[in-house]
């Protein structure tokens, strides 16, 4: 197991434009509450010995309320394309209720996190009868011995303990720790949005990503096409020449926004279109999930009886949260491919992480680089 810490710079170092205001850290834990842990696994070098590596994979949680505030929020979601897997799922479309941690990790190691995730809800106070952990996957075998289920529950345990506020890694941590984005390595990254609703108060939008989508030539970066121009590395073109998407992303929005369950399904669906900003198709091959929590409403989202209130804004004032969506997920998806440093796993299979300079060059070439120190 290995720990790792944030990687400089960020997207806006290097001065990739993105539109709107971030929070203080430009990431979901801008949020007030909201938590986030990493396990992150790379052990072993060489050819694939199933059981035994390499391992490059690992376990991502997001806490709404934090390690020490089991309830619940309200929460909706959304699919973009469904070849993927979001647990409990199907308890958020029905209920609105998000009541449990939010972890990602790999496809196929969502079953023991699925199952950890309760035990160390038991051994937390979180939960009683019964529970319906929410846990996602994205497919990382192109690097790690995925049928050699290294994920373990003492891992998962490992990211909700370790789950804190402030500033968080991004890059090859967590469960983005195999990824990869438009054939780049890519991984885990986050962004938020400062949202001015007129005559009713300012409120945030955070976002987290696990990005593993996307081929060359779809990316697109600062509204530039760079991926057109950019066919080196780019392994799954070289090896197979086919077409058709490889991979899948996961979105957690965030917000302290006081909204409802429909409401946060409508922010969830919006994720997407952050995606297509990068270049994302939500190709047939791909698993596009989104689910949207706010932590308003506490009483409400957490009442077992009696007539409950709950706030709201209404539908007319909801334009800015769900651009600052868009905006947030398209920049969380560049600060993971930004973050993520190349690496090498089974069988020798190698995905490299864009070039910082490079990038630069063409940005500036098409005079889309900003100069100004950026805003973090």
């Amino acid at each position: 197991m290995t720990t790792a810490y944030a990687a400089e710079p960020r997207a806006r170092d290097l001065g990739i434009p993105f539109p709107g205001t971030p929070g203080p850290l430009n990431a979901i834990t801008d949020v007030a509450g909201v938590e986030v842990g990493y396990t992150t696994l790379v052990e072993g070098e060489g050819p694939l010995k199933v059981g035994k590596g390499p391992v490059r994979t690992g376990v991502t949680a997001v806490l709404p309320r934090g390690r020490k505030n089991p309830t619940s929020v309200f929460g909706g979601y959304a699919v973009g394309n469904g070849n993927g897997e979001m647990t409990g799922a199907i308890w958020i479309e029905e209920s609105g209720i998000v009541s449990t941690p939010i972890l990602i990790t790999n496809t196929h190691s969502v079953g023991v996190v699925r199952d950890a995730v309760l035990a160390w809800m038991l051994a937390n106070g979180g939960t009683g009868d019964w529970g319906l952990p929410i846990v996602a996957e994205t497919w990382d075998g192109y690097l790690n011995d995925l049928n050699g289920f290294h994920v373990k529950p003492e891992h998962a345990f490992a990211a909700l303990d370790g789950a804190h506020g402030g500033a968080i890694a991004e890059g090859n941590v967590g469960g983005g720790t195999g990824m990869h984005t438009f054939e780049f390595k890519g991984g885990t990254g986050t962004s938020s949005r400062l949202v001015r609703v007129r005559e009713v108060g300012e409120y945030t939008v955070g976002v987290l990503v696990q990005s593993n989508f996307g081929r060359r030539w779809q990316l697109q970066v600062g509204g530039i096409p760079v991926g057109r121009e950019w066919p080196e590395d780019a392994p799954f073109t070289a090896e197979s020449g086919r077409p058709n998407e490889l991979g899948s992303i996961i979105v957690v929005v965030a917000t302290d926004a006081p909204l409802l369950p429909t409401q946060l399904k409508r922010v969830a669906h919006r994720a997407g279109m952050g995606v297509a900003r990068t270049g994302g198709t939500a190709g047939n091959g791909s698993g596009d999930i989104f689910v949207a929590f706010s932590t308003a409403n506490t009483p409400a989202a957490n009442a077992t009886k009696g007539l409950q209130q709950a706030s709201f804004l209404p539908n007319d004032q909801l334009d800015g949260l769900f651009e600052a969506t868009v905006l947030a997920t398209e920049e969380a998806i560049i600060n993971a491919m930004v973050a993520a440093r190349t690496m090498t796993g089974i069988d020798g299979n190698r995905l490299v992480a864009i070039d910082h300079a490079r990038l630069q060059q063409m940005l500036r070439r098409h005079d889309r680089l900003v100069t100004e120190k950026p805003a973090r």
